[in-house]
């Protein structure tokens, strides 16, 4: 799908709410918008001919050069930009005699923060800030956006692969996320950056795999670790996300078993994701298998996630959310158990339901793999 039909299918989205014009500054949702992202805001308005993009002049020649039929408004930073973005949008379209916070259709905008809601509330009347249209038409994903999520999925396949040749006993977790982030940046491929952590990835061994956040440390490997590596990675813009444990030098009967347990319950979960299924119902499968096994106060997350242009969106896979799947839905299961003090175990696929079934992005091995 071509970045003019997501348009319209935002368009649509926002006219069920009673909007005709949407702005965004999230660069999450210009990006969708546009295929510009950067430091800027977008308007989409019913009956303008093209977005337009509100930008300062070190940022307007990229947009000029990566957005997909656009016009492209130069303004200040801060407050000027806004002024202008506001006005903009509330411009009237060519020949139809009104502006976008005419009472014939309202506005909606996805701006997080107060003092420039504060200011748009002023120049734009009635403008509402909302980004139920934004995450409701990003929730599916088209043939071109699964193409990526596919090929970012690979790239993230490849990296565990070198995880299984160049992990060791003694090597610190810093020591091999600087060999996947290297390695990954030389595929394009290059970290989310979390606000709620210091490290690009997850790579945990031996009691810090039992924290799910676990930050990379300083740690060394030692035999009989298991190590969580979780790798969230952007590949043009999409995000995939997976998870594997290996064993260093081998693994001792029960974390065997309990790799076993999260594995079965990982698939019983993936095979579950089909359409009309609630998230609920997939979060269901994996728990109530690892409950069953005796590990259920273990298992300290929800089951997963939606993925895309962020790494954590709609819809949660969680048992408290309704949410039904569908078509063009990519989501991760990632079940998992964690011993306090002692290990952790998870195992976690991208996956996007197509012709009614998940299709697992990820081909490397769920079984436990001994470096």
């Amino acid at each position: 799908m071509p970045v003019s039909a997501r348009r319209e299918v935002l368009l649509n989205r926002a006219g069920r709410i009673g909007c005709s014009t949407v702005l965004a500054f999230r660069p999450e949702n210009i990006f969708y918008m546009t295929g510009f992202w950067g430091e800027a805001a977008a308007i989409l308005q019913e009956g303008r001919d093209r977005p337009v993009i509100v930008a300062p002049e070190l940022e307007a020649a990229r947009a000029e050069a990566e957005s997909d039929d656009c016009e492209v408004v130069v303004a200040g930073r801060g407050r000027r930009g806004l002024a202008a973005g506001a006005a903009a949008m509330a411009a009237p379209p060519s020949g139809s005699g009104r502006g976008g916070g005419d009472a014939a259709g309202g506005a909606c905008t996805d701006c997080p923060d107060y003092q420039a809601m504060t200011y748009l509330k002023e120049a734009v009347p009635g403008i509402r800030q909302t980004e139920e249209p934004f995450y409701e038409s990003r929730m599916v994903k088209d043939a071109s956006e699964i193409k990526v999520l596919r090929k970012a999925s690979r790239i993230i396949d490849g990296l565990f692969e070198t995880c299984s040749r160049r992990m060791r006993a003694g090597q610190r977790e810093s020591e091999l996320q600087s060999i996947i982030m290297a390695e990954a940046a030389g595929q394009d491929a290059f970290d989310v950056g979390y606000s709620s952590t210091l490290n690009p990835l997850i790579i945990a061994g031996g009691p810090n795999g039992a924290l799910p956040h676990a930050q990379v440390s300083r740690r060394k490997f030692r035999r009989g670790d298991l190590v969580v590596v979780d790798l969230t990675l952007r590949y043009k813009g999409y995000v995939s996300d997976a998870s594997r444990t290996f064993a260093v030098g081998g693994a001792g009967p029960e974390a065997s078993a309990i790799h076993d347990i999260v594995r079965e319950s990982q698939m019983l979960g993936v095979r579950s994701a089909r359409v009309g299924a609630a998230c609920g119902d997939v979060d269901g499968a994996c728990r109530s298998y690892i409950a069953e096994r005796g590990y259920g106060r273990y298992f300290i997350h929800s089951t997963g996630h939606g993925i895309g242009l962020e790494v954590h969106e709609p819809p949660a896979v969680s048992d408290k959310v309704p949410t039904k799947l569908r078509n063009g839905m990519a989501i991760t299961v990632e079940p998992g158990i964690y011993i306090p003090g002692r290990l952790g175990v998870r195992i976690e696929d991208s996956l996007v339901v197509r012709d009614g079934r998940p299709i697992v992005l990820h081909r490397f091995t769920k079984d436990l793999v001994t470096v």
